[in-house]
């Protein structure tokens, strides 16, 4: 082979895209601006932003999976996925891969005004707090222990309009979802919200994947530090 050609083959090889697309894992009960799912297909939100951030830097065509939050652990565990994006170990059982933490969460409590705002998580015992069928709050079963008076509903969504209409005094969410909700216009009629937690989460890599955890780390380590994370954030908020 000359040297044209060799320098040809190689550029190709650079520019073309990976055979095995990244198949990327989202939960069905996830809401805007996290994900905006309809008829089974997941057509906009931060979930797909970052999908399709993480694919482009891997060279990889992207595939995006909705599928039940009970059955996503053993999706990713098997192979069917590779990716499943902001979570932290402790929210998912199963031998997974972790890449760095890199995308921030802060958690919420949100009161409404008639309610006296809390000044802190010990203020809330015996109060009802608004929360999301299958989820953990360990900040607030710490804090509160048996006290700890939660109220489960299908979405924050509920939740919000619940509050809103003077049923519950609190609600325990995520800013990211209640940034969406102040920029729609939605009236909350609640207090400023006492900040719960913040942290970063990662992404879980399977164990069957095709993608290494180091080429995931480098892809999220270049969109840090392009300020892509937070370009993507702030499009919601």
């Amino acid at each position: 082979m000359n040297p044209i050609s060799a320098l040809l083959l190689a550029l190709f090889t650079i520019g073309s895209v990976h055979a095995d697309p990244l198949v990327v894992l989202v939960d069905t009960s996830t809401e805007m601006p996290l994900a905006d799912i309809r008829q089974g297909e997941l057509r906009g939100g931060i979930h797909r932003d970052l999908a399709t951030a993480l694919a482009r830097k891997l060279n990889r065509q992207l595939e995006l999976q909705v599928l039940p939050r009970k059955r996503i652990a053993m999706a990713l565990e098997s192979g069917q996925g590779d990716l499943l994006c902001m979570y932290l170990p402790e929210w998912l059982p199963g031998h997974f891969q972790w890449t760095q933490p890199f995308f921030p969460q802060t958690e919420l409590l949100v009161t409404a005004l008639s309610a006296p705002a809390p000044q802190a998580l010990s203020d809330l015992a015996g109060q009802q707090v608004g929360t999301v069928l299958g989820y953990s709050y360990p900040e607030l079963e710490a804090a509160l222990g048996v006290r700890f008076r939660r109220t489960d509903v299908s979405s924050n969504v509920i939740n919000l309009r619940k509050l809103s209409a003077g049923r519950i005094p609190h609600v325990a969410t995520i800013k990211t979802f209640y940034d969406y909700q102040l920029r729609k216009g939605e009236k909350l009629n609640a207090h400023p919200p006492l900040v719960i937690k913040q942290y970063l989460t990662r992404c879980a890599l399977s164990p069957n994947s095709s993608v290494a955890l180091a080429d995931v780390d480098s892809a999220i380590a270049q969109l840090v530090g392009e300020g892509a994370i937070g370009k993507i954030l702030s499009n919601y908020q």
